[in-house]
């Protein structure tokens, strides 16, 4: 009994997907070498699950600066920022020129609970499937969203 399990199971398709290459490379940077040179092919990665976290999506135009993603942030990942362009605002003074609030979202510290994105009332954040966010450096342009 146990035997035919055994064979069964040497006959399936592995489930797991061999990431980025089949064989671990035995020199990194040649790999990376080759992989540029287009000489070596990188194996896709599985699909994402649905209702996956991955990396935060931004949508600036749609954002009114209230601050509620920043205040639930439980690492403190996201910043409010004052927008480079001034926009003119209508009071009961006059026109005034402003400067609007935004948010700068530090994903090297974020923890991808989705806080943010549950309590954005112009739901202007959402969860990407990206989770490729590996880099040496935590302020790098691609992990500081949206760029400085």
């Amino acid at each position: 009994m146990m035997f035919f399990k055994v064979l069964k199971l040497l006959l399936k398709k592995p489930f797991t997907n061999k990431f980025p290459v089949k064989y671990a490379p035995k020199n990194t940077l040649g790999l990376v070498e080759k992989v540029q040179k287009g000489e070596v092919k990188i194996n896709p990665p599985v699909a994402t699950p649905p209702g996956f976290r991955g990396k935060l999506e931004y949508d600036i135009d749609e954002c009114v600066g209230c601050g509620l993603c920043a205040q639930v942030c439980p690492s403190h990942a996201i910043e409010l920022v004052r927008d480079k362009k001034w926009i003119i605002m209508h009071c009961k003074e006059g026109a005034k020129l402003a400067a609007p609030l935004k948010i700068k979202i530090y994903v090297s510290r974020c923890v991808f609970c989705g806080q943010c994105v549950d309590v954005c009332p112009r739901k202007c954040l959402k969860m990407s499937d990206e989770f490729l966010l590996a880099n040496e450096d935590k302020l790098a342009e691609d992990l500081i969203i949206p760029g400085p």
